[in-house]
């Protein structure tokens, strides 16, 4: 038993090494996987040394901030509504949807699908603990609800009095969102988050602002396209939905925002934290 004990002991002490190792890159080259892995997981647990306050503030942020991408998404789809086929204002709405995603992104603010598999990697790497994870993501997560929930009241207001979109609109866009039955609902917010674990990879590969933007947009705007469940969007577009139509009921609203955070979480944990993880972990034993 002891023996089984020294000799994980000593993988995590290779693997420390190797990402202690793991040096930064000339700037006209890639980075290397071991540099990419050290930065994500330095990365999260400077998060995780943050006071609850300053995180619950930062993800509200977050909430807020990504209700742009929805007052964009409503107002492009009520200015195209009878001029094309709703089908093609569905696929349009991909162009503003990730509006939002960059300015929460590259202002730094905590978004719990682009940060799941950053905040994931210092607890695979033993640095934290499985209970200080489900805190964090716990915090996060009530922060961006409550910011989405905010911005869905200030924005189900202001549209039809600025007149850029109505009621009707924020219907027909939440029971596009909801209407799915669960299964489907949650392999499409797996394959959200997983898109959004790989952004977080990514956006740390890049070395520049500009390249941040181009990564940033092209990821998400594939997810509007193709209608994958993100779960703090999500929420916003359902939630505005349950506040002014009676067409979405609570219970409909919590089925989809727990099957979305479950599946965001499932797919940015294991498909790009986990696997690029040990993907790194068997390089070393290797």
């Amino acid at each position: 038993m002891a023996t089984q004990h020294d000799n994980k002991s000593k993988e995590q002490q290779d693997i420390d090494k190797e990402l202690e190792n793991s040096k930064a890159s000339e700037a006209d080259t890639a980075k290397s996987h071991g540099e990419i892995l050290k930065q994500q997981i330095i990365e999260g647990q400077e998060t995780y040394d943050k006071s609850p306050v300053s995180i619950l503030l930062s993800s509200l942020t977050a909430g807020l901030e990504i209700g742009f991408s929805y007052l964009l998404i409503c107002t492009l789809f009520f200015f195209l509504e009878g001029k094309v086929s709703e089908d093609s204002i569905i696929k349009s709405l991909s162009l503003v949807y990730p509006i939002g995603f960059v300015m929460i992104i590259l202002g730094q603010s905590i978004l719990f699908t682009e940060q799941t598999s950053l905040l994931t990697l210092p607890f695979l790497n033993k640095k934290r603990s499985f209970g200080s994870l489900m805190r964090l993501w716990g915090l996060v997560i009530l922060g961006n609800l409550i910011g989405g929930y905010l911005i869905a009241f200030l924005l189900v207001w202001i549209g039809p009095q600025l007149n850029i979109f109505d009621l009707e609109t924020i219907e027909k866009i939440a029971v596009h969102v909801t209407d799915y039955h669960g299964s489907v609902i949650l392999v499409s917010s797996i394959l959200a988050g997983w898109l959004m674990g790989l952004l977080s990879w990514l956006v740390a590969a890049s070395k520049d602002t500009l390249s941040r933007i181009l990564i940033i947009y092209i990821i998400t705007a594939v997810l509007a396209f193709t209608g994958l469940h993100h779960s703090i969007v999500g929420n916003v577009e359902v939630f505005a939905g349950l506040i002014s139509s009676p067409k979405i009921v609570l219970v409909e609203y919590l089925s989809f925002i727990a099957l979305a955070l479950f599946g965001n979480a499932l797919g940015g944990a294991f498909f790009v934290a986990l696997l690029k993880y040990r993907a790194f972990v068997y390089d070393v034993k290797g």
